[in-house]
């Protein structure tokens, strides 16, 4: 879909459909809302002194024009209570509009800027998430069903604005809005594909093509050049799978003049069976699922090498599967990851956390400052918080709440769990310097803190998006499958970070 800004006057506008907008408790409209209303009569009044219009969030109501305006609909978007209005309402609403006009075959439509008049919103940022929510929330994964879907796709989608000295400030928001929902959407396909067309190859492939196609710098270490590296742990993983392990290095070179680099760190299980300690057979298709936070430094450092933002930046993705085969990582083994420390393994399927234990201790090795990993890493973590927000550790207070904030923008929820010393107790092991699982309670916690053991004093924060990288129905922006939670969320930080 084609989604620009325009100046011009929505009773004007010929498309399919028009879109104003109402706040709750509104008995007469104005503004755009209003010239529409008397365009058609009255209709819009009247729906209103009838109870059918009220102005709830999320309320969509459909009124055929009958020819008194150029489109054949004009779609009234409920606001909800101007008090509580917020960019990401503007975000779920702007998904479903787009989504009902779908539906009823308009494939172009016009909408006026959301919450930029009496809602108090910046107008450069309600047209950013008017495009994100549209483009977020219009996302589909068809690539391989055979049979086509009605052709019902939107598009275009036109931004009015009446004056035109603004246009080009909300042209930069939907600029912005356009990079960030592609990568995001992006993420979702790689996540949403089978592990048969997403191995660690395939995934490396991906990374040499956004390299490629975005200027970015590529390294692919295979089994060999890990074996130097000495990344037992990653290797130890990989070691029940035919498919060869990768770790691939994107980096991103925004601000010569500096040499300080950002790390993002993505969490590549392409496949996770489990390995010997082989999780039950219900749901376990979702585990094509376990690289989504791989998916997320990838497509986030693209939309920062978009935007041409000033900051360096290197993400780092350890990738294999975990399988049960005739070489397969047991429990009770021992592993020496890459910074030298030794790891008794008790469960095969706390398999993340060593893969990423050579990911962290790689990147501290090679300066990168601050790291920010990502990683479905713990059911614990789904069980604390659901699916509604994704958990969030870290040694900097500072930098969790910098991150907290960058989420909260994007509409991305963290919520920051506690990583008390005490803790560290269910780590400890009697044969090596760690053991990679500290037991049913508190493991989402305990899972950190074995992170934590891999970066030392390097500023560092870790998302557990375990709850939040898959969801079972339709919501908001949100459709059913992968969400691509946190690439908005890392864009934003990088931003914040440059100032």
């Amino acid at each position: 879909m084609e989604i620009k800004v325009a100046s011009g006057d929505i009773t004007t506008t010929k498309t399919d459909a028009i879109i104003v907008n109402l706040f709750e408790g509104v008995e007469r409209p104005s503004g755009a809302t209003g010239a529409i209303d008397k365009a058609l009569d009255g209709a819009i009044t009247a729906l209103i002194k009838q109870g059918e219009l009220r102005g709830k969030f999320n309320e969509v109501s459909i009124i055929h024009s009958l020819g008194k305006v150029p489109a054949r609909i004009v779609a009234v978007a409920g606001l909800g209570k101007q008090s509580e209005f917020t960019l990401d309402k503007i975000r779920m609403l702007s998904a479903e509009l787009c989504r009902a006009l779908r539906k009823l075959n308009c494939r172009r439509i016009a909408t006026i800027v959301h919450g930029a008049g009496s809602g108090k919103i910046e107008p450069g940022a309600a047209v950013q998430a008017i495009t994100e929510g549209s483009l977020l929330g219009l996302y589909t994964f068809r690539k391989h069903m055979t049979e086509d879907e009605e052709n019902h796709e939107v598009e275009e989608l036109i931004i009015l604005e009446k004056d035109r000295g603004k246009v080009a400030v909300l042209e930069r928001g939907c600029y912005v809005g356009k990079i960030i929902s592609e990568a995001t959407n992006q993420a979702r396909d790689w996540i949403n594909e089978p592990a048969n067309y997403m191995t660690p190859t395939d995934l490396a492939k991906v990374a040499q093509k956004i390299a490629k196609s975005n200027g970015l710098g590529v390294t692919i270490m295979g089994r060999e050049q890990m074996e130097k590296e000495s990344m037992g742990s990653l290797l130890g993983v990989a070691k029940g799978s035919c498919q060869p392990p990768k770790l691939i290095v994107l980096t991103y070179k925004g601000n010569r003049s500096s040499n300080s680099v950002m790390g993002f760190i993505g969490k590549g299980i392409t496949f996770d069976s489990g390995g010997i300690s082989i999780k039950p057979s219900e749901n376990m298709a979702e585990m094509k699922g376990d690289m989504a936070g791989a998916a997320a430094a990838i497509a986030a450092i693209t939309a920062i090498a978009q935007l041409k933002l000033k900051i360096n930046i290197a993400a780092v993705i350890p990738a294999t599967e975990n399988l049960p085969g005739g070489s397969a990582l047991r429990p009770g083994d021992i592993l020496k990851a890459n910074n030298g420390k030794t790891i008794e393994v008790v469960n095969t399927d706390a398999e993340g956390r060593l893969i990423l234990a050579d990911a962290l201790a790689y990147s501290v090795k090679r300066g990168f400052s601050p790291l920010l990993d990502v990683a479905t890493l713990t059911g614990a973590c789904h069980v604390a918080l659901g699916d509604v927000c994704s958990g969030i550790f870290g040694n900097s207070q500072a930098l969790i709440d910098r991150i907290v904030k960058a989420g909260a923008n994007a509409g991305e929820r963290l919520w920051q769990l506690p990583m008390y010393d005490e803790y560290k107790e269910q780590n400890k092991s009697d044969v090596a310097d760690i053991k990679n699982s500290g037991g049913r309670f508190g493991g989402a916690i305990t899972a950190a803190l074995f992170l934590a053991e891999f970066v030392g004093k390097t500023e560092w924060a870790h998302i557990d998006i375990a709850g939040t990288s898959m969801t079972e129905k339709q919501h908001g922006y949100l459709v059913k499958g992968a969400t691509g939670v946190c690439v908005r969320t890392l864009v934003n930080f990088a931003l914040s970070s440059i100032g």
